[in-house]
């Protein structure tokens, strides 16, 4: 009985010395402007964004702040793949029912999508009524 123990006791300490292996969370931000989006305008908006990626989960959540947009928004995505200056599609589109400041949500990427958000060829935008093809921009780049 004690050599069991003994053993128990051994491998849950070769257990812990081992560690466990986490995932190390990847923050991003952007900051939103109209001057960042293709066209750019002459809106005086401004907003944020900040998200978080969760490497094993492949969780990317997200808070979005703006202000002084010309009117209510009526449109937000996240686009990719693209570099600064150049279009995408939208690759998560945010619910029109959560579009007022601060949009929170979160998605499961997948694995391309971790790869174009990790390469920096992701942005955000806001839409208008005023500036249907986009009011502020920002593209995602990492913090950490």
């Amino acid at each position: 009985m004690r050599a069991i123990r003994k053993l128990n006791v051994a491998v849950l300490m070769l257990a812990m010395a081992a560690g466990v292996a986490v995932a190390k969370p990847v923050t991003y931000s952007a900051q939103l402007t109209s001057s960042a989006e293709v066209p750019p305008n002459t809106s005086h908006a401004t907003g944020n964004v900040d998200a978080t990626f969760d490497t094993d989960s492949k969780m990317l959540m997200w808070t979005i702040t703006y202000d002084k947009l010309s009117g209510p928004a009526t449109m937000a995505h996240f686009h990719g793949p693209a570099p600064v200056g150049v279009n995408a599609k939208p690759v998560i589109t945010i619910d029109a029912n959560e579009l007022g400041s601060p949009i929170k949500g979160m998605a499961t990427l997948t694995d391309q999508q971790v790869a174009d958000l990790s390469s920096g060829k992701w942005y955000f935008n806001v839409h208008t009524a005023k500036n249907p093809t986009g009011e502020i921009r920002g593209q995602l780049m990492p913090k950490n």
